[in-house]
């Protein structure tokens, strides 16, 4: 039998402690505890195969801590290491567990490091990324925002909020080494920030951060191209600040998520092999929902409420609409939520 582990990641300058723990059972995150106390735990990840729970320290010496997942859920400290390049903000671990990929927001960087067979850190590779875009304020250098290997681990792909483009570098887990690849370029001031790919039509989603926008692109796995075919609001209306933070598919492929803060919501768009559609957008209930979550089934959605301190719980209907089931789980400024499953 599989139960289902939740960890969150948050912000610890004010009033949280580190990575919280709870369970998930039955569309319901419940019995929330603090599970290891450490500096700005801002973005987790789990090993693929191994009892092992990643995290970013987004501080400004660029640091990432490993943690062994307990039996009770709770965190023992396994490995740390300082990489350099300051404020990670993401990591990821590709398919194979065999390396951990990181983006580093303020230090213009992304990293690679091996992992050791019980999911220790090897010394890191660190590539600085060059360049800017048209926003006065945020685009004056390099931003990248995530590092995501692609679905079949041959390459790695990069939003890049500074310089609006998507880096593709070329991956090699075993050896922990990034080699640029390609470079697409998004619309000026979009603001890229995190990317979700669709292995089953060949798409990959893009939500920009600074003009409320996703771009659709085609994705080629032999080559590892992407391709834009579509940008469309996050949104509806447009009026007044809007800084979308977080994009995930659902299992089903038919519908692709959104967050909105400002707007405080999540945007619902429909697939099809054409385009995507803007159905609806629901609110959070909360104040400046970051990351969010889908359950492994896709039946339930959580929102992380980083301002209002609260976890809020959707029911996902068979139309992909979200309903809210008035559930909610209070967290100190949740800033990300990682399912893990355990057998």
């Amino acid at each position: 039998m599989v139960n289902y582990q939740t960890y969150v990641g948050t912000y610890t300058d004010d009033t949280g402690d580190g990575i919280y723990h709870c369970k998930l059972i039955d569309g319901e995150m419940i019995d929330s505890r603090l599970a290891a106390t450490v500096e700005n735990p801002s973005f987790v990840a789990a090993h693929p195969h191994l009892d092992v729970l990643y995290a970013v320290n987004e501080v400004d010496d660029g640091s990432v801590t490993a943690f062994e997942i307990r039996d009770d859920g709770e965190l023992d400290r396994l490995d740390e290491l300082t990489i350099g390049p300051a404020d990670p903000c993401y990591c990821s671990v590709d398919s194979t567990g065999s390396a951990l990929l990181v983006a580093h927001y303020s230090g213009g960087a992304v990293s690679v490091l091996s992992l050791t067979d019980d999911g220790r850190l090897d010394e890191p590779t660190v590539v600085e990324h060059e360049g800017s875009s048209v926003h006065p304020e945020r685009q004056t250098e390099p931003h990248p925002h995530a590092i995501v290997p692609g679905p079949n681990d041959e390459y790695a792909y990069v939003p890049d909020l500074g310089t609006d483009e998507v880096l593709v570098y070329s991956l090699d887990p075993d050896a922990g080494t990034l080699e640029r690849y390609d470079v697409v370029s998004v619309h000026d001031g979009a603001g890229p920030r995190h990317l979700e790919f669709d292995r089953g039509r060949g798409r990959a989603y893009l939500v920009n951060e600074l003009d409320s926008t996703m771009s659709v692109f085609d994705w080629s796995p032999d080559a590892g191209e992407l391709e834009i075919v579509q940008t469309i609001e996050t949104r509806e209306g447009g009026e007044g600040e809007n800084f979308p933070a977080d994009v995930h598919v659902h299992p089903s492929g038919e519908h692709v998520y959104a967050s909105n803060r400002g707007h405080d919501s999540i945007a619902v768009l429909e697939c099809s092999d054409e385009e995507l559609t803007l159905l609806e957008t629901v609110s959070t209930a909360g104040e400046w929902p970051r990351n969010f979550a889908l359950s492994p089934t896709g039946d339930h959605l959580f929102v992380a409420n980083e301002h209002s301190d609260t976890i809020v719980f959707f029911a996902v209907d068979d139309d992909g609409r979200l309903a809210p089931t008035g559930g909610r789980l209070s967290v100190p400024q949740p800033v990300c939520i990682e399912i893990v499953a355990r057998s």
